[in-house]
């Protein structure tokens, strides 16, 4: 099954609410010939416009093929949260790589965060930046574990943009019945993730990339120039960055024995209006401790935007809409009758450790992807992190690249059983709440 296709129209952005306040972008030609270039990226999400901006305003000469429109994939239709940090908490990684490697990649995510708020300042990028995440759990027991970790990363990082919420003060925020607590990140931000891709294309165009559409890449042959084959053409490059996440297929197997795609949805209410209040008091995202996460913001024209729902299998559900209402009204039972406008999916990529995997697939070719749900922040960094790597700066990619990485067990006939297996436990635990 080729994700590319499976579930969206070709060259086309899903009908989501962020493409239908999405600021006008022009299409941009398919490839067709024979190129050469410094750089060939594949792939036009976060990760690899990136790369190709700070690649092209370091004088690089670089061309990005993306097999639908820029921004296509789960750049464009992601929660939009801004998290700080990595994926994995700090206090895993310290027992994982050892508390200086810890502080090193701690470091690395809080630069990942100033990036991309930079990148919107500089660029002027109109996506709605706004402060704050609130991280919530669901029992006395979960809200001790977050105040244990806001203090972890208040007192050992000197992080301090955090604070506790107990029950009350979570309720002021996020007036809903299902939390019990949990803490405040104001060094975190949410926007509109299709604008802010759309942006990032912009300011890389406007830096000299040579940017193609609705060319998918068919394979690519590796040597001291690397090959990139697509249906009309090719790139014959001095290095190559995959920045395919989810998308990746077949283009490589040591990346896909890493990076496991998975489906996501999110829906988009009709405006709440004054109601509004009643979902948030405050204009932040809120993101829980589910396995199967619920994630959520109100949009700038105050509808509420619930990412949740799992799905097993690479079709998307017939209903979206119906499978996110289920857990947004677990949520917010008052609005089990609102409607719903928009209803989407996605695709994106995890790893076992839900660490993102950076690595070296040949002196020439560097690949970025699986960050499990955080891509906002650690994509767009693993994007600069890969373009210093080429002009001979690696320590920040390598530092990544220095996280163990498991391959999915089963290889490729058996790791989505697994997966499904697996996932179904967790879903089940956070059904009993257990």
């Amino acid at each position: 099954m080729n994700l590319l296709y499976s579930n969206d129209r070709k060259a086309e952005y899903p009908p989501s609410w962020y493409a239908a306040t999405a600021h006008p972008f022009d299409r941009y030609p398919a490839l067709v010939g024979d190129h050469t270039a410094d750089v060939c990226i594949v792939g036009g999400g976060y990760t690899g416009l990136s790369a190709a901006l700070h690649l092209a305003e370091a004088g690089f000469d670089v061309v990005l093929l993306e097999a639908h429109r820029a921004g296509f994939g789960a750049s464009g239709r992601n929660g939009g949260q801004l998290g700080s940090a990595q994926r994995m908490d700090q206090e895993d990684l310290e027992r994982l790589v050892g508390d200086d490697d810890a502080l090193k990649l701690w470091d690395l995510a809080e630069d990942a965060k100033d990036l991309v708020k930079s990148l919107i300042s500089k660029h002027q990028i109109d996506c709605d930046l706004k402060p704050g995440i609130a991280v919530l759990g669901f029992n006395d027991s979960e809200r001790a574990e977050l105040h244990d970790h806001a203090a972890h990363l208040s007192g050992r990082y000197k992080y301090d943009q955090i604070e506790a919420l107990d029950a009350d003060a979570a309720r002021g925020l996020c007036p809903s019945p299902a939390y019990a607590g949990g803490y405040l990140d104001n060094g975190a931000a949410h926007l509109h993730p299709l604008n802010y891709a759309l942006g990032l294309a912009r300011a890389a165009v406007g830096a000299g990339l040579r940017l193609h559409e609705d060319t998918e890449v068919l394979g690519i042959d590796q040597g001291a120039r690397v090959t990139v084959r697509t249906e009309k053409g090719k790139i014959t490059a001095d290095n190559v960055i995959l920045a395919c996440n989810g998308y990746l297929g077949d283009l490589n197997r040591q990346v896909a024995s890493r990076v496991m795609p998975i489906n996501n949805f999110i829906a988009a209410t009709e405006p709440l209006g004054a109601e509004a209040q009643k979902v948030l008091a405050k204009d932040i995202a809120v993101a829980d401790t589910k396995f199967v996460v619920n994630y959520f913001r109100l949009s700038a024209d105050g509808r509420l935007l619930f990412g949740g729902g799992e799905s097993y299998g690479y079709r998307f559900p017939e209903d979206i809409a119906a499978k996110v209402r289920k857990p947004m009204t677990e949520i917010y039972p008052h609005l089990r009758d609102v409607k719903i406008d928009y209803a989407w999916g996605g695709t994106l990529g995890i790893t076992m450790r839900r660490m993102p995997y950076l690595a070296r697939i040949a002196p020439n070719i560097l690949s970025a992807s699986g960050y499990s749900g955080h891509g906002v922040g650690t994509a767009t960094h693993a994007g600069q992190l890969m373009a210093l790597a080429i002009q001979g700066q690696a320590e920040g990619f390598d530092t990544m690249a220095r996280v163990p990485a498991l391959p999915f067990p089963g290889g490729p006939a058996l790791r989505t059983p697994l997966l499904i297996l697996a996932m179904t436990w967790y879903a089940t635990r956070d059904r009993l709440g257990i």
